[in-house]
């Protein structure tokens, strides 16, 4: 059994029921049911149009549960006539699926849980176990967003920025359990960008693919972080870094900027960069220049700082830093760093101890830990 394939295929399937008249929850469940029946009947007798399958199976779940449930009898009328079977219409009813499933009714968490759900195919214990959660808690939350959106007209147009968010913070996951956030996240922008023509579409399948590119050189093998300005650049992904740069470089033809092609234009020049001392960080502040433009973040502000104290001096980068507000995170340990560069050690390993018990991980932790430790001892002898 393909189950690849059974993922690739579940959001149109569930899409059409819902374009037919299902309700959200409905029609999950009468997916999940035609999926089981797949499992067991495709082995021995795989379909020529497994799309088309599975669509008449769910349908004809769904309604054997509307007539079966004398509560809905007023929704006869959406039944009367099964819709003759052939070739499915799959592209515009997946593109409404994301828009559905990242509507501004859910909580940012439930809009994640159940875009996994719905649009990425995953069951429910593999999400819990992604998000280190128990399944009876991650059914809750899937069960009460798919309550949510049931009400929720599916003729409406959607708004990509929301749904551009909701895929970026399933990327920020990264990865536990025996499910990639970061790479199924990959999957589904890339689904999302063949079904709709939009720059920031592209310009976030950029910026993850950019990202994503250096991830095995992002730790050390005893799990520490390693700094970007540390890490091994052979063990960046050359071939993910050059797809990511040749979308960015399209999107931007298009003229109609956002904040993830701007982000993705700032990794594009650490990428480009064959060691960290030749970084272009005069180009990467007038880039943050734009996404400050663009987003008016007071994090891309603390970033920004970062790279003016690479571009002109540290004493510079604290000087914008003045500006911002401390209690920001990550705030400390950007200013411990900018006061490392200017040679304040005592500062510097105040700060990073200060920082490290901010941290919200315990691999930020320790990283900041042992460079406050690291100048201490430098201190000392």
């Amino acid at each position: 059994m393909n189950e690849a394939l059974l993922r690739s295929l579940t959001p149109g399937v569930l899409a059409i029921l819902v374009r037919r008249g299902a309700d959200f929850a409905a029609a999950e469940d009468a997916v999940q049911d035609a999926l089981v029946e797949a499992i067991r009947v495709w082995p021995a007798d795989p379909p020529r149009d497994p799309k088309g399958w599975l669509v008449a199976v769910a349908w004809r779940r769904f309604l054997d549960a509307i007539r079966a449930d004398a509560a809905r009898r007023r929704r006869e009328d959406l039944v009367d006539e099964e819709p003759a079977p052939g070739p499915a219409r799959g592209v515009d009813d997946t593109l409404q699926l994301y828009f559905l499933c990242a509507h501004p009714s859910l909580t940012p968490s439930s809009a994640v849980a159940l875009t996994l759900r719905a649009v990425g195919g995953l069951t429910t214990r593999q999400i819990a176990q992604a998000y280190l959660v128990p399944e009876a808690t991650m059914a809750q939350r899937i069960s009460r967003a798919k309550r949510i959106v049931s009400g929720v007209r599916f003729d409406q147009p959607g708004d990509v920025a929301t749904v551009l968010r909701v895929l970026y913070l399933v990327f920020n996951e990264g990865y536990s359990g025996d499910i990639d956030l970061a790479a199924e996240a990959i999957r589904l922008t890339r689904q999302l960008a063949a079904a709709i023509d939009h720059p920031e579409v592209a310009g976030l399948l950029a910026l993850m693919l950019l990202h994503h590119a250096r991830r095995a050189s992002r730790t050390a093998p005893d799990g520490s972080l390693v700094p970007l300005a540390e890490q091994d650049r052979a063990r960046w992904d050359t071939d993910s870094i050059a797809e990511g740069v040749e979308i960015l470089q399209a999107a931007l033809t298009r003229d109609r900027l956002g904040e993830f092609q701007a982000q993705a234009a700032i990794a594009a020049l650490h990428a480009d960069a064959p060691t960290a001392e030749e970084t272009d960080w005069v180009q990467i502040v007038e880039w943050y220049d734009e996404l400050a433009r663009l987003t008016d973040s007071p994090v891309v502000r603390l970033n920004r700082a970062v790279a003016v104290g690479e571009a002109d001096g540290p004493r510079a980068g604290l000087a914008a830093l003045a500006a911002l507000d401390d209690s920001l995170p990550r705030h400390a340990a950007v200013t411990a760093y900018l006061h490392e560069r200017d040679g304040d050690l005592a500062t510097a390993a105040r700060l990073y101890a200060d920082a490290a018990q901010k941290a919200t991980n315990l691999a930020e932790r320790d990283h900041l830990t042992r460079q406050a430790a690291r100048l201490n001892a430098r201190r000392r002898q």
